[in-house]
Parts: structure tokens; C-alpha cells; sequence
């Protein structure tokens, strides 16, 4: 039998508290408070979805779920936030595209979202609409893309922001469809909806939720979702997907993220007591509303899904030379 030699006794010595300090420290999470880092502003979609399954996710692990909005730098200042803070398994991130998005759009960084991050899950999907003013002569998606084809560049459309899943979906019906459009970009979704409602745009290409108000009001109305399945809550408004692109799918969306390092029992602990908080009948029956569909992806199942999504999004941001301005 060959003997250790004595740097690999004492690499396994120095080694040995560490390991010994993330089991222990895993075998006792949480043992307080769990902070989730929301990238995006109190109210919107984002955060009413970290707010929702957050307090039922408080009832599984038997902690409070504190919620801190820090906004600004398009999630930056959220991502730094989290990767600054202790890699001990009580600071999550909950982000959406920016994840993808950022690497092709900014400059200098100063970490790869691909390893920097670890993915939690997928917390939930926002099925989009492509959505006209009420007085539109189309009444359908395939007289919509037969009118912007006799009229290249004569009809304007509205996402929230640049370069967010709107604007890059909007791109990529473009694409496929053949035609051009006038773009305009927007704070927010409730902006869009606003100026839609308004008739100062043709159209816009929102979430379920952003829409439903002048759609409500009888100002606007929903040609086709960008989801792969019709949404539940407008049962009666087609996919893209069956009306002529196969395999569309460009929803908007959030998960959950933690810093690497963070011990892999927590990550797992923490992944399961979120998909439990997602399934769960209450939560869901208040998001439902809100258009969303509850998701709670394992880790695995998440970078997969993220893997495949950035080579979409990167793709159209190259071909439509998308940028921040």
C-alpha cells in the first residue's frame, strides 16, 4: 500500500475544517432570517412574485424571508449586492433575463454571470401578448403581419424596456414574420399599456398582466401570446407558436440565484422549499391574476432551461444589433 505523502496529509488537514464548517453550517439552515435581493422596484410582477411564494416559503423553512429591492445598473447593483454578501446560504438573488442579457449588452462587468451565480430555480414564467389599440384594422396576428408587410416601418409597437424579453421577442417575430416595425421602448409595462390605451402606439408587445387593464377598458386587444401553450386565464387568444412559428416560446420570467460557493446541501434544500412554495394552491391562486405561471425548477432542470435561453437571446441581440440606448 503506498503511504500519503506528507502534502497530501497536510492539504487534507488544511482542508478539513473548511469542509467540516459547510456541513455543519448546512446541517443546522437556516437558523435565521433568509434575505432575497429583488433586482427590480416594490410593486411590479417581479417582486409581488419573491413577496408571494416568499411567505409561504417563511411556513416550509421555518424562517422570515426578508425582501430588500435594489434597484438600478439593469440588476447589476442587485447581482453585486448578492455576491458581495457571505456565501453562507442566507442571501438569494431573484432576477430575471438581465442573467442573459447583460453579458452581450454591457461592457466591464466585473463577474461572469455564468459562474459567479449558481441557478436555484425558476420561480415563475410572464406569458407575453402581442396586443393592438382597440380601432386597429387587424383582427387577427396573420392580418396584423399581412398589414405590416404592404406597410415596412409604418407600424409602431412598444416593449418595456430595450433590450428586455419584449423588445428581444418583438425582434424575433420580426425576423420570422418578414416584416419591420417601429419600436419604441418604455420604462415599464405600465407605460406601454398606458400609451396603448391612448392609441399613441399601434401596438405592444407586454406581459398578460401589463395588458389586462386597457384590454378591461375596451382599449386594446390581444392578438396572440408569445408563450408555447395558450395562457389559461385568455384561453381564447392563439400562440404564436401555432399560428405559423413553430417552436416560439419568449415569455418573460424570474428565478432564483446564489453566489457560488454557497454549500450544495443548502442550494438543495433551498431549491425544494421553493418548489414546494410554488406548487402550492394559495400562492398560485393569487398570482394567477397577475398572468403568471408558477414554475419551481429543480437546479438542474433551471441551467438548462438558462443555457439554452442564452443562446436565443444572444443570438438576437447580435442580429438586430439590440443596445441599451
Amino acid at each position: 500500500m503506498q503511504r500519503p505523502t506528507r502534502r497530501a496529509v497536510l492539504g487534507f488537514a488544511l482542508a478539513t475544517p473548511t469542509v467540516l464548517a459547510r456541513a455543519q453550517s448546512a446541517e443546522g439552515w437556516p437558523s435565521r432570517p433568509v434575505r432575497l435581493i429583488v433586482a427590480f422596484a416594490a410593486g411590479g410582477a417581479a417582486d409581488t412574485a419573491a413577496r408571494t411564494m416568499g411567505q409561504k416559503l417563511a411556513e416550509i423553512i421555518g424562517q422570515s424571508v426578508v425582501i430588500e429591492n435594489r434597484t438600478g445598473a439593469n440588476a447589476v447593483i442587485a447581482a453585486n449586492a448578492t455576491l458581495q454578501s457571505p456565501k453562507d446560504g442566507y442571501t438569494f438573488l431573484v432576477d430575471a433575463a438581465n442573467q442573459l442579457t447583460n453579458p452581450p449588452l454591457m461592457k466591464d462587468l466585473g463577474f461572469d454571470y455564468r459562474t459567479a451565480f449558481i441557478p436555484i430555480t425558476q420561480v415563475c414564467s410572464f406569458p407575453q401578448v402581442i396586443a393592438v389599440k382597440q380601432d386597429f384594422p387587424a383582427r387577427t396576428i396573420q392580418e396584423f403581419i399581412a398589414l405590416a408587410k404592404a406597410r415596412p416601418n409604418g407600424i409602431s409597437y412598444g416593449t418595456p424596456p430595450a433590450a428586455g424579453m419584449g423588445h428581444l421577442a418583438g425582434e424575433m417575430f420580426q425576423k420570422q414574420a418578414g416584416i419591420r416595425l417601429i419600436h419604441t421602448s418604455y420604462r415599464g409595462g405600465a407605460d406601454a399599456a398606458r400609451d396603448i390605451a391612448a392609441g399613441v402606439v399601434d401596438a405592444v408587445l407586454i406581459t398578460t398582466s401589463s395588458i389586462r387593464p386597457p384590454v378591461q377598458a375596451g382599449r386594446a386587444r390581444i392578438l396572440a401570446v408569445t408563450s408555447l401553450n395558450r395562457v389559461p386565464s385568455i384561453p381564447e387568444v392563439p400562440t404564436l407558436a401555432e399560428s405559423g412559428f413553430p417552436g416560439y416560446d419568449m415569455n418573460d420570467w424570474n428565478g432564483i440565484f446564489v453566489a457560488s460557493g454557497t454549500p450544495a446541501p443548502i442550494v438543495a434544500q433551498f431549491a425544494a422549499a421553493v418548489a414546494r412554495a410554488c406548487a402550492d394552491p394559495g400562492v398560485k391562486q393569487r398570482m394567477d391574476p397577475l398572468g403568471a405561471v408558477m414554475v419551481g425548477s429543480t437546479p438542474a432542470e433551471f441551467a438548462r432551461w438558462l443555457e439554452a435561453q442564452r443562446v436565443i437571446c444572444e443570438q438576437v441581440i447580435r442580429d438586430a444589433d439590440i443596445t441599451l440606448g
